[in-house]
């Protein structure tokens, strides 16, 4: 192989299954040399492919990283190459490596903190000449299989039934905010009940339009979720039907992304009749421009009889049609049941109470601030979209007023388009508030993205002429100079000042109770001058 190569100047490799024949011959290039296509045929994840790699190499260095790469996706027993020298052709050093089992101890680790607790992936043998060569490579890779299966079968008998997931962002701004995003997306997997086995971020110039990822690192992804033995792997950013795809091949994974992430989360909440209307027509709206053509879907289904003879609908555009069919029947029940809404609504502005509205982003406390303001037991978990269907409660403040608050679904940064489109008639219960009180999770250190966030989407439903009390709940997390300066960021970006509160501790809401009293007392007012000014009319006519 080595005058081959320095007669040829190519390299030169041979894959040896384990009784020493050689399987495949490869000849690259001068720089690199490609692997045959398996075809992407699937190994045991207990043992490795019984095949080692030995390729010549003109330059003098070691393992390089397509070398390690191609080690651990095609699950190669050994990878070596032998240096030519560039004078007589003759093998110099061989450099040898091959992988290493997950630990248990890792997968524990992971299953625990959602972070990765493996070390090293490869191993890498003494560089050595031909003839002192004295490893038993049999042996190895016995020991190594049996370790892996071992591994394997204490992983599952720790493993639960959730799905085991790898986070993955790609961004072209700034690290600082990728990794904001993240650690949100982050919680929202750990709401959904997934375990979270690792994070990936990547910066690029600009998204791959194919694959989001580089090349590089997607084959790090693929040989990250080999290890850690994943079965999911979802995205940071919204995917196009074609990046699902390609990542679907490239991986063999389920590939989803954010949006479809807080679909599911809904799905899981989703306990009225209405909400479950709504989260099925959101999630049947993201499919229908990803249904694309698969396997058998190419084939016509002919009908018989005269005149019923030739192509007939691709179960491709078969199914296309029924989810259309699906969207409108679900749309009708939902602009039904938008009706009934109305109605009830129309029957409480009817007893002339005033209506306040909770709002904020997904777990800051609404639910548990409803609660300790009405001493009510609404669902209130300290997790994302805990709440989905809106709940109204009567409140009697100390100066004998009483009013109507409504608890309601949290906001999210980029909430999916169809839900949004979805749950309308839901958000449509704020539009006839007299007051928006926003609560914030102060103890979030992301909690002036999250206020932007929620300022923007009341600005898409077009509320902002309601007038708002910004509340931040769980101020006993922070320190008094903490609080004091996020209230001053607040009060100098909205021009008011903020109530600090916690919602668990009915003694700091009385600030709160009364900032609302306040208010009412000017609807009131404002709503007598209304009164005078119409009967002064009528009396004038």
């Amino acid at each position: 192989m080595s005058e081959l190569s320095f007669e040829t100047g190519r390299q030169v490799g041979v894959l040896l299954n384990r009784k020493g024949q050689v399987e495949y011959v490869m000849v690259g290039t001068a720089k690199g040399i490609e692997m045959p296509d398996f075809g992407r045929s699937r190994v045991s994840t207990d043992r490795f492919r019984g095949l080692r790699c030995v390729h010549t190499r003109l330059k003098n260095e070691g393992l390089t990283r397509d070398d390690l790469t191609d080690l651990a996706l095609l699950r190669l027993d050994l990878m070596s190459i032998v240096h030519v020298d560039d004078r007589t052709g003759l093998p110099g050093l061989v450099h040898s490596a091959h992988l290493l089992p997950t630990t248990s101890d890792a997968a524990d680790t992971a299953d625990n903190t959602g972070e990765n607790g493996t070390g090293d992936a490869y191993a890498f043998l003494d560089p050595a000449i031909p003839s002192q060569l004295d490893t038993d490579f049999g042996s190895l890779i016995t020991s190594l299989e049996d370790e892996m299966a071992r591994v394997r079968r204490t992983a599952r008998t720790r493993r639960t039934d959730r799905d085991r997931v790898i986070l993955v962002g790609v961004t072209t701004g700034y690290i600082d905010e990728a990794e904001e995003s993240m650690a949100e997306l982050s919680e929202l997997a750990l709401s959904a009940g997934v375990v979270v086995l690792d994070k990936i971020i990547q910066r690029r110039p600009k998204i791959d339009p194919k694959t989001v990822l580089g090349r590089g690192k997607l084959d790090d992804l693929l040989i990250r979720s080999m290890q850690l033995g994943a079965d999911l792997i979802v995205f940071d950013t919204e995917l196009s039907p074609t990046q699902v795809r390609s990542l679907s091949e490239a991986t063999d994974l389920k590939v989803i992304d954010r949006p479809q992430l807080i679909l599911d989360i809904f799905a899981q909440r989703a306990q009225s009749r209405e909400g479950k209307l709504q989260v099925e027509l959101a999630q049947l709206k993201y499919l229908l421009p990803r249904l694309v053509m698969g396997k058998n879907s190419a084939f016509s289904r002919l009908a018989g009889g005269i005149g019923g003879r030739g192509p007939g609908e691709t179960k491709l555009e078969t199914d296309r049609r029924r989810v259309r069919d699906k969207i409108t029947q679900l749309e009708k029940q939902v602009e039904s049941l938008r009706g009934q809404r109305q109605e009830r609504r129309k029957s409480r502005m009817q007893k002339n109470l005033p209506i306040i509205s909770l709002v904020g982003y997904t777990n800051a406390g609404k639910s548990t601030l409803l609660n300790s303001l009405t001493q009510s037991k609404v669902y209130a978990e300290k997790q994302m979209f805990a709440t989905l269907d809106p709940t109204s409660r009567r409140l009697r403040l100390p100066q004998d007023q009483e009013v109507i608050i409504n608890d309601t679904v949290g906001f999210i940064r980029d909430l999916p388009a169809d839900l949004m489109a979805a749950f309308r008639a839901t958000l449509e219960e704020m539009a006839d508030s007299d007051l928006l009180v926003h609560v914030v999770d102060a103890a979030n250190p992301r909690a002036m993205q999250q206020i932007e966030s929620v300022d923007r989407i009341i600005s898409d439903l077009e509320l902002n002429d309601i007038p708002q009390v910004i509340v931040l709940n769980k101020s006993d997390l922070l320190s008094a100079e903490e609080l004091e300066m996020l209230g001053r960021q607040i009060g100098a970006e909205k021009g008011s000042d903020p109530v600090a509160i916690s919602a668990i501790k009915l003694r700091t809401l009385s600030l709160l109770v009364e900032r609302i009293g306040t208010r009412v007392e000017s609807f009131e007012e404002s709503s007598e001058d209304d009164d005078a000014a119409v009967l002064k009319t009528v009396a004038a006519n």
